[in-house]
């Protein structure tokens, strides 16, 4: 099966403080290693959902937009859904840096040409480590159009329309879900690696 990949980068960073997606990890800011991950993964059509005035083109990736400003990640996963020209989408958010290639490849390969898989962790989808389908667009467009911005509403959608299933991530995996959203949890986190 063919994946594309969207990695989305076009927060505000408001509790950070500044662009989280340029702080670094072992010398590379976490856009990057976000971008080496899905390469790795084999992935070759890479986007970055990205802010408006930010220079991306180290990169080497498409760089996507929001139609309009302040629909939050649902945005960026409505461009990324309707750009991509593989049947299936990984979304990944630049601020988990413990997720593991290990992790993504098992979520790969729980996923058929017509159907993806978002992880669920103590009862909650995690709607921005996920692969979608292609057919998704038009549930994220709905969505928007409703001016309904929740990710992991649309995540549940797409599971009622049977678009994507659950995907069980192990307790020793929990880790790779959280999230850097503050200064303290930069400085805090002890355990990130480079991807491997």
């Amino acid at each position: 099966m063919q994946f594309s990949a969207l990695i989305l980068a076009g927060g505000e960073s408001k509790r950070m403080g500044r662009d989280k997606a340029w702080m670094e990890v072992g010398g590379k800011p976490l856009i990057q290693l976000a971008v080496e991950k899905a390469r790795a993964l084999g992935i070759k059509e890479i986007f970055i959902s990205g802010r408006a005035g930010g220079d991306y083109s180290a990169l080497k990736c498409p760089v996507l937009f929001d139609l309009e400003p302040g629909f939050g990640p649902m945005g960026g996963i409505e461009r990324g859904l309707y750009e991509c020209a593989s049947p299936l989408l990984l979304v990944l958010a630049v601020d988990l840096p413990r997720m593991s290639l290990t992790l993504l490849g098992r979520m790969q390969n729980a996923c058929d040409r017509l159907t993806g898989v978002v992880p669920k962790l103590n009862g909650q989808l995690e709607p921005m480590a996920a692969i979608y389908p292609k057919r998704c667009h038009a549930f994220a467009f709905a969505a928007i159009a409703r001016s309904h911005y929740s990710a992991r509403a649309f995540a549940s959608a797409c599971l009622g329309e049977r678009a994507v299933r659950t995907f069980a991530a192990t307790p020793r995996e929990t880790s790779n879900f959280l999230n850097w959203n503050r200064p303290a949890d930069f400085s805090d986190d002890t355990g990130v690696s480079a991807p491997n």
